[in-house]
């Protein structure tokens, strides 16, 4: 008998954390954070402390208290005893939080399996950030092609489009027929063709069951359905504008999604400007010129490429103010003093919590800001509004150019009449009901609870 337990990603987007069963096996499919994990108890500042293990996580049920399961480390502090491990792997689809952050808490002796690329991105934001630490653990990674042979079940990975590289679903292929996990994919990105794939490989295999993401099936929502093309295309018109004016461009996006940052690289190069990153998204270009298959500019090499450092410490950029990791790129410094004093010259990716350096970079009233991140979810969302009172104090022109790391509703439901399971467990969607305006065979998943497919 072949069963799924759904214990994250349900009526909510994000925190994945799926437990498939068979009579020989039982593996985890993605094990991340959710985004609005205990929002209810932490907010901001006020979270779950590091020192106290999983007994914070389970004093509010935010995470799964089953045996066998977590390191013996964060079960100190708690009532559930340490035990040999009763899982025979966890396997990742990509490299968000939502997918993969709470592998941290995860026994060392279950393996954790994941694309090669997908490892080049949490080597390199576990190095850079202080809030990544995903421990350690027994890593196997694959490619689209590689087969993952367990006792009576084969994992296959396919590759398909997502808003990060090396971003993968699964056929899984068990005695009692076929299971089908999408992770986050779309159809519109600039290798739309991966999720073609991916779907057609799971149309053949004829599945029983496919646990769909359904992120943009939504109730309502002012969300644009621009391509990454549609994006190029409006971020080079920006430039132009800002030519005609001699204005600065800035912007901010996702800092690794590789698809939009070669968008904005290759406008810099169309417009004849140099783009400007921070330490943190060079140490990741620099970690993941080493795969070949992800075809990206090498920060130290490339003519298009700066990075801007904020003052630290003794405020002279001397490279003991910065940590190792940062200082391999101080060659490539480019200072306010520059970006202000030759503006057409270029485009600097600035994210929202370092808008503080707005007041050194001191743009002219009448630049450019490109927002290439999501709509906000809510008319009331804080951040956007902190955000306008930044651009407006500056006399910034702002410009909204994104396109989504996930399908649109009409995509999804393609894709699913495509591959046409035997049945349709929806996650990492707030509104699983809508898919049952569209499609008869939908069973929306209650955590916690055991269904057999």
């Amino acid at each position: 008998m072949v069963s799924l337990t759904f214990h994250g990603g349900v009526n909510e987007i994000g925190g994945n954390k799926i437990l498939l069963k068979s009579k020989e096996n039982r593996i985890w499919l993605d094990f991340g954070q959710s985004f609005t994990m205990g929002e209810e108890y932490y907010l901001n500042w006020l979270q779950p402390r590091r020192s106290n293990g999983l007994g914070d996580y389970f004093e509010f049920n935010l995470l799964p208290k089953m045996k066998g399961l977590y390191s013996e480390d964060v079960l100190q502090r708690t009532d559930l005893k340490h035990c040999e491990s009763e899982y025979d792997g966890v396997f990742l689809t990509h490299a968000h939080a939502d997918h993969v952050n709470h592998i941290s808490f995860i026994d060392p002796c279950v393996p954790i399996y994941l694309g090669e690329g997908t490892r080049l991105f949490m080597d390199a934001l576990e190095k850079t950030s202080g809030f990544a630490n995903y421990g350690t653990h027994d890593y196997r990674c694959f490619r689209t092609g590689n087969k993952v042979k367990l006792d009576d079940i084969e994992v296959e990975p396919i590759h398909v489009d997502h808003s990060i590289p090396a971003a993968y679903g699964y056929i899984i292929h068990t005695d009692e027929g076929n299971i089908v996990y999408s992770g986050d994919m779309r159809a519109h990105g600039p290798r739309a063709d991966m999720t073609q794939e991916f779907l057609e490989a799971a149309q053949y295999v004829d599945p029983i069951a496919m646990i769909c993401e359904g992120t943009r099936m939504a109730r309502k929502g002012k969300r644009r359905n621009l391509s990454e093309a549609q994006v190029g295309r409006g971020v080079k018109d920006v430039c132009r504008l800002a030519d005609k004016d001699g204005k600065s461009v800035i912007y901010t996006h996702a800092g690794r999604d590789m698809d939009r940052l070669r968008t904005f690289h290759n406008a810099a190069e169309a417009c004849s400007r140099v783009m400007v990153v921070t330490p943190k998204i060079a140490y990741l270009l620099d970690h993941l010129v080493e795969d070949e298959h992800l075809d990206l500019p090498d920060p130290l090499s490339d003519d298009l490429i700066s990075v801007y450092y904020k003052r630290k410490r003794s405020g002279t950029y001397s490279e003991k103010d910065y940590f190792t990791w940062e200082r391999k790129f101080l060659s490539k410094l480019v200072t306010p003093e520059d970006l202000k004093t030759k503006p057409k010259d270029y485009i600097v990716h600035l994210d929202f919590f370092s808008f503080a350096e707005l007041i050194d970079i001191r743009p002219e009233p009448g630049s450019h800001f490109i927002y290439s991140m999501s709509e906000p979810f809510s008319e009331e969302d804080l951040e956007e509004e902190v955000l306008h009172n930044w651009l407006n104090h500056f006399g910034l022109q702002y410009h909204q150019l994104h396109a989504s790391g996930h399908m649109s509703r009409k995509e999804l439901i393609d894709a699913l009449q495509t591959v046409n399971p035997g049945k349709i467990f929806p996650v990492h969607t707030e509104a699983p009901e809508l898919f049952k305006d569209h499609l008869s065979n939908i069973i929306s998943p209650v955590k916690g609870v055991n269904y057999t497919v």
